[in-house]
């Protein structure tokens, strides 16, 4: 084989490698993408049904029911213009509670309730993640918007 030739099939195979990793890497970063929606934004169907996504806001007060079972809550997340129905099996954060701020990895299922697999709170009064700072803003200001009509 020419010398000319050997150096092109070493390219070629070179560059196949490099498309199989790139597409492999990329593979793994599209299934570890989890996207942040409101409540508002999953009222309006922006959330995709049965796929992974965080949820965020503040626990609704008066929401939060522990059922028998010891492990399995359920409760409302808001961002004071929509709420929306969770549920979580599992040991809550100690900062859990009714009118904190909370994200939620889960999904939502076809009958409208949030199933989490991961809940997160706020860790002192100061603190609210700013996907969920930002919702409430957002909220607030549509609140703010509709009210003056």
């Amino acid at each position: 084989m020419k010398s000319r030739y050997k150096k092109l099939s070493i390219i070629a195979v070179a560059l196949v490698g490099l498309g199989g990793a790139t597409a492999l890497v990329l593979n793994a970063f599209q299934s570890n993408l989890v996207f942040f929606f409101s409540p508002t934004d999953v009222y309006q169907g922006k959330a995709p049904v049965d796929r992974v996504f965080r949820i965020g806001g503040l626990v609704e007060e008066g929401s939060v029911q522990r059922q028998p079972d010891g492990l399995t809550t359920r409760f409302v997340v808001t961002d004071t213009a929509q709420v929306i129905p969770a549920v979580y099996t599992g040991i809550l954060p100690d900062l859990f509670g009714e009118g904190k701020g909370v994200v939620a990895d889960g999904k939502l299922g076809s009958d409208g309730l949030f199933v989490a697999n991961r809940v997160l709170a706020k860790h002192d009064e100061n603190y609210m993640p700013p996907e969920a700072a930002h919702a409430l803003e957002q909220a607030k200001e549509a609140g703010k918007t509709l009210k003056s009509y």
